[in-house]
């Protein structure tokens, strides 16, 4: 094959993405129960020129508010009971000119807020009582550029970001 290969695999739950540039209020309850959110992805790639990037993710509850107004508050409630957000990657690799990356990635709860609002109060509650897998199971030879495999399994994430545009 010319050029790269790429293939991925993903599952979720529930899901919000949040963009606005008004005062906002908002409110967010994600709740999952499942018997099994899985991401399996099978690859074999031999012969490739480019790159080879093989990726899975598996989540229960993700959650992105970007906010840019005067004032907002958000308050987001995500709770995790599925029996296994996983994932897994069963990858044989060979003969690879560039690089080679395999990742696989399963996470419970995931939560995301920035603002420039100088007046914005965040309430994060996350509950995770899911077993979590992220497995790679792989054989990779004769690559010419570099090689990466990741595997990683978290309960719960948060990031909340607040900056001052000068204003």
């Amino acid at each position: 094959m010319w050029g790269d290969y790429s293939a991925s695999s993903v599952a979720g739950g529930n899901s919000l993405d949040v963009t606005t540039m008004q005062d906002t209020s908002v409110t967010n309850t994600q709740y999952t129960q499942a018997g099994a959110i899985a991401a399996d992805l099978d690859a074999n790639a031999r012969q490739v020129s480019g790159d080879v990037d093989l990726s899975a993710q598996a989540f229960c509850n993700s959650a992105s508010i970007s906010t840019d107004p005067t004032s907002t508050q958000v308050y987001s409630a995500q709770e995790c009971h599925a029996s296994d957000p996983s994932t897994l990657v069963n990858a044989t690799v060979q003969d690879v000119g560039g690089n080679v990356n395999i990742a696989a990635s399963s996470i419970g709860n995931s939560f995301e807020e920035d603002t420039n609002a100088p007046q914005a109060p965040v309430q994060n509650y996350q509950l995770n009582d899911s077993n979590l897998a992220a497995t790679v199971n792989s054989s990779v030879w004769n690559v010419k550029g570099s090689v990466s495999v990741q595997g990683a399994a978290i309960g719960n994430s948060a990031q909340i970001i607040h900056y001052n545009t000068g204003s």
